[in-house]
């Protein structure tokens, strides 16, 4: 949860480490990290693993924040379980005394989501503005875009690559959250917005809690910049070949 905010363990920064090791040839173009401690670590170890991005400024977001339990925080995942079977509910969807519901948990990864499409928008409208700008596939190496699980997880994949030009996306954005808020967030997509998924992905890991420092793509096409009308391509989820 968020009350209480404890660093990672060791175990915690070699998986933080090695999440790193499989980003390093991801060039980022934007980083977003919840503001607990646990996930601003791990962040600064990916960027410090990466080949391009090391002195990327990393913005903290108290909307990527874990989930609030109330007053399950910091008390064993037992004591949650025992607290729902006595309300007579299923763990995932027991909100305890004082913690967050999944519909206001849901929201707040709506408005973050929200916020990114328009910075994206914002990006390809500058990058349009400026006197004789070259088009956004001008050539450019996409080798900096290379995704590591590509070849290992799905058809999906983006246009640009299936084509095989070098198109350069408007934004690459690396978000580091928790399990419980990106399995919402994930929900979200697939529930509300049509998220395209992998023909391999099961229901069981689609409603799953990522391991740590787990990791999932989407792809992202707000077409003629339009903000309102995302089309989202699901590459993988809670990708875990690194740990």
């Amino acid at each position: 949860g968020q009350g209480v905010d404890e660093p990672l363990s060791a175990t915690g920064f070699r998986q933080a480490d090695a999440a790193g090791v499989f980003l390093s040839n991801v060039k980022f173009t934007h980083v977003f990290s919840s503001d607990l401690i646990r996930a601003k670590q791990t962040a600064a170890a990916i960027l410090g693993k990466n080949r391009f991005c090391k002195d990327m400024e990393i913005k903290y977001d108290a909307r990527l924040r874990e989930r609030k339990y109330g007053v399950a925080e910091g008390r064993p995942l037992a004591d949650l379980k025992a607290m729902a079977k006595d309300a007579g509910e299923q763990c995932p969807s027991f909100t305890p005394s004082g913690g967050e519901t999944l519909d206001e948990l849901r929201e707040r990864a709506r408005d973050f989501f929200e916020f990114l499409c328009h910075l994206a928008v914002e990006l390809e409208q500058k990058e349009h503005s400026k006197p004789g700008a070259p088009g956004r596939s001008s050539g450019t190496s996409g080798e900096q875009f290379v995704f590591p699980w590509t070849n290992q997880c799905s058809e999906a994949e983006p246009s640009s690559e299936r084509s095989g030009s070098s198109t350069v996306l408007d934004a690459n954005i690396l978000v580091v959250s928790h399990g419980a808020y990106m399995r919402n967030w994930i929900g979200y997509f697939v529930s509300d917005l049509n998220c395209t998924l992998p023909a391999n992905l099961t229901k069981s890991q689609l409603s799953s809690v990522s391991p740590n420092t787990g990791v999932s793509h989407f792809i992202i096409n707000l077409e003629k910049g339009n903000s309102l009308n995302p089309k989202i391509t699901c590459v993988c989820v809670n990708q875990d070949s690194h740990l």
